[in-house]
């Protein structure tokens, strides 16, 4: 894998995936198990993609942020 996630977009994908993770707990606390999952699956992605630098979705696309 070759990194392709880099400066404010990783910056911006991490907090995004705090962001996510707390409205997913919330929503699973308050008993609406399929929005808190959902949630809680996209955090998980935006998370990996800024932990490996990498996002499968910019590499389809020919997107490059390490640059930035």
């Amino acid at each position: 894998m070759e990194s392709n996630v880099g400066g404010r977009d990783r910056f911006a994908r991490g907090i995004v995936a705090v962001l996510l993770t707390l409205v997913a707990v919330k929503a699973l606390a308050s008993g609406k198990r399929s929005r808190g999952l959902l949630l809680g699956v996209a955090a998980l992605g935006l998370g990996f993609n800024t932990v490996t630098c990498f996002c499968g979705v910019n590499q389809a696309l020919g997107i490059d942020t390490t640059s930035e």
